[in-house]
């Protein structure tokens, strides 16, 4: 049955992502979306985005919106905060659409996150070290089409493991241990009205809304 499920896959842009992915446990594609940019009426778009959970756990942590619909999901800050801090295994999977410099996505993350950590008063000398850590990263990368990006946060608290693979060079990897970075990073794809892709965030609502169903 686990194999038939890997067979199904979903088109993001052209773009397929399976239907599941096993990292430790099977996580299924709970959300998918994109990142894209509006410059002079034309729509760039940058990314394609899949987001995977670990769904039978995840659902016993979102009881307290059962039954709501997806249009109050979406404006609901509470409930993607609920989702981030569940702790379930995630993994967001960021194909790229049109090539940029890693130095550019390093730099949006970086000031996004620390933005938000700022605003909560938790952004001390750890995370800025942890934040430069995943900048550094991606400093030296080109985003290649095709190339993926994957955000795996696994059920240890505070850990984010961070992969880049594209054609032609092997896949690199880092691990960041920094409870408030971590969870910010989860926030800037599924934070609600203020995450990096709306497009996700209401493919969130949808998914959860049917989930959640009486």
């Amino acid at each position: 049955m686990g194999s038939e499920a890997e067979k199904k896959t979903v088109e993001v842009e052209g773009i397929a992502f399976p239907a599941e992915i096993a990292v430790s446990k099977p996580l299924s594609l709970l959300a998918h979306g994109i990142t894209d940019i509006e410059i002079h009426f034309l729509q760039i778009k940058y990314t394609a985005i899949g987001i995977y959970v670990e769904k039978g756990n995840v659902l016993e942590h979102l009881q307290d919106w059962k039954g709501k619909k997806a249009e109050e999901l979406v404006e609901d800050d509470a409930f993607f905060q609920a989702l981030v801090s569940a702790p379930v295994e995630k993994l967001f999977r960021v194909v790229v659409i049109k090539e940029i410099k890693g130095s550019q996505y390093g730099v949006q993350l970086e000031s996004s996150v620390r933005d938000r950590l700022v605003a909560v008063d938790k952004y001390e000398d750890d995370e800025e070290e942890a934040l430069e850590k995943v900048t550094e990263f991606f400093q030296s990368k080109y985003f290649k089409p095709s190339s993926v990006i994957t955000f795996h946060f696994p059920t240890t608290p505070g850990v984010a493991e961070i992969s880049f693979a594209t054609e032609g060079k092997d896949e690199a990897k880092i691990t960041v241990e920094n409870d408030n970075v971590a969870g910010m990073i989860q926030k800037w794809y599924l934070g609600g009205t203020s995450a990096v892709s709306p497009t996700t965030v209401r493919s969130l609502a949808e998914h959860f809304a049917a989930l959640l169903s009486p």
